[in-house]
């Protein structure tokens, strides 16, 4: 241990040290009449950070002895990670203080679990890659249950939290299995262990259930059980706060897993990450198509997207993550213009969440109309959007690969979801004239919809260069 390992943890250092004094500050001072500060400083401090990493980090730098990666892969998710919370939590200052959830502890717990997603995807390690996750969960546990005097939210931290248990368990159950066939934590010991194609039935049996406890925390199917009801049941800022960051870091978790101390057994993990990300897909696409609320619907179209990102990991080469992590920016882009739009669905000051509350809504707010037609477009797929090139790549890794069939069933997965978006513009423009939402008059809203919808447009002329910085990060990774 030297102070280059904790030069190379200085974000994560600076981000724990600003989370623990502004608990301090707000303990010893007004509480929640700090709050607006906090949500305000922590997202400008997100900003600062995420270009500190972004435009300051080069090569490979290892610390504590290979526990920690600071890489390009790590800081092209980092950066992802860091720039969305800091857009949910500008969207969701205004509408949580004006229904009295906007506490200190918000933005705090929204730090600290930033600081565990960032660990996630540097770690280099089982007991990094434990910790960082954890420390990511628990405060997600609490930040779902923030609405206190709601039965759903209290049920939603409930739920979240006995089942994050359970998956907790699979994936410790599944690093004990690893470390004692491997006689090590590390990544670099678990590659060389597992050897090229000829791991061990325990290092197999091991990587099954690191799979499956990460499987949960990308709300991959069959382990999605708790989405919709914490999507549902959560304040709708933390519901947007679920859909993009802590998917990024759990994606990226597991790339890192797979490869760094997988690598070697490609042809073993493939078929399982294949599984899931059909599973997913379906799953997210049919079962969505029934929805009445339109954050539940969005759980299940969380579901199906994770399928599709899965289907780039699965194909287990390098074009496949920066299919992924294309994949992962524009899916983050998309929902937090989305969820831009549903944090202004009011009525009287009152959320609403049905989807048929937006009949004719077209005819009051033709430029809103038009801005979520564009993000349901692209979240569909729909050519010429930048949505499709996200789907285009996954598929383009699946059939380069040799999975063709994953392809197929992607398409297929895809037609399907296609229902239930357009579904939200039928009624946009088609349905039959109802109460007027008259809500959503936040100019922070409108501008983060309005940015998000003109991205899905703009970008597809060069993606506005992820292409290049995913690329590399994949390099990185798979070498």
């Amino acid at each position: 241990m030297s102070s280059a390992d904790f030069a190379i943890l200085a974000p994560e250092i600076v981000l724990s040290i600003y989370a623990m004094l502004g608990l301090l500050a707000a303990v010893y001072t007004v509480k929640d009449g700090l709050a607006a500060a906090l949500v305000w400083s922590t997202a400008t401090l997100f900003v600062v950070l995420a270009a500190w990493i972004g435009l300051s980090g080069s090569g490979d730098n290892v610390a504590f002895n290979g526990m920690f990666h600071d890489d390009a892969f790590s800081r092209f998710a980092k950066v992802t990670i860091l720039l969305s919370a800091a857009a949910v939590l500008l969207m969701s200052q205004e509408y949580m203080a004006r229904r009295g959830l906007l506490r200190f502890e918000f933005p705090l717990l929204v730090a600290l679990a930033a600081v565990g997603m960032m660990v996630m995807v540097s770690a280099g390690d089982l007991m990094a890659l434990y910790m960082g996750l954890e420390l990511q969960s628990l405060s997600l546990y609490v930040v779902a249950a923030l609405r206190r005097d709601s039965v759903k939210s209290t049920e939603a931290g409930l739920k979240y939290f006995v089942l994050g248990a359970l998956s907790s368990g699979l994936l410790l159950y599944g690093a004990s299995l690893t470390y004692g066939f491997a006689g090590t934590t590390l990544f670099s010991g678990i590659i060389a262990s597992a050897g090229e194609g000829t791991a061990s039935l325990g290092l197999l049996f091991g990587l099954v259930f690191i799979a499956a406890g990460l499987a949960f925390k990308v709300s991959a199917a069959p382990f999605h059980m708790w989405t919709p009801d914490v999507y549902e049941g959560s304040p709708t800022p933390v519901t947007a706060f679920f859909a993009t960051a802590p998917k990024v870091a759990a994606m990226g978790l597991m790339a890192r897993v797979v490869h760094d101390a997988f690598g070697g057994v490609s042809a073993d993990w493939t078929q399982v990450l294949a599984a899931l990300s059909v599973a997913s897909m379906f799953l997210g696409a049919i079962a969505a198509i029934g929805q009445t609320d339109i954050k539940r619907l969005m759980a299940y179209s969380s579901i199906n997207h994770m399928g599709f990102a899965l289907m780039g990991l699965a194909s287990g080469s390098a074009f496949g993550v920066q299919a992924m992590l294309v994949y992962m920016a524009i899916y983050v882009t998309m929902n937090i213009g989305t969820f831009a739009f549903i944090l202004t669905m009011e009525k009287d000051g009152v959320p609403v969440v049905r989807i048929d509350a937006l009949n004719n809504y077209a005819k009051r707010e033709p430029t809103k109309a038009l801005a979520v037609l564009i993000l349901m477009f692209s979240m569909a797929g729909v050519p010429p959007l930048v949505g499709f090139f996200g789907k285009f790549y996954v598929l383009t890794a699946a059939v380069d690969a040799g999975m063709a069939w994953l392809a197929v069933l992607g398409v297929i997965a895809s037609a399907i979801a296609a229902y239930y978006y357009l579904r939200i513009v039928y009624y946009m423009y088609f349905g039959v004239e109802s109460d007027a939402l008259n809500g959503g008059k936040s100019p922070i809203l409108w501008g983060f919809l309005m940015v998000s919808a003109a991205a899905m447009v703009v970008g597809v002329i060069n993606l506005f260069g992820i292409e290049g910085a995913a690329a590399l990060a994949a390099e990185t990774l798979v070498n």
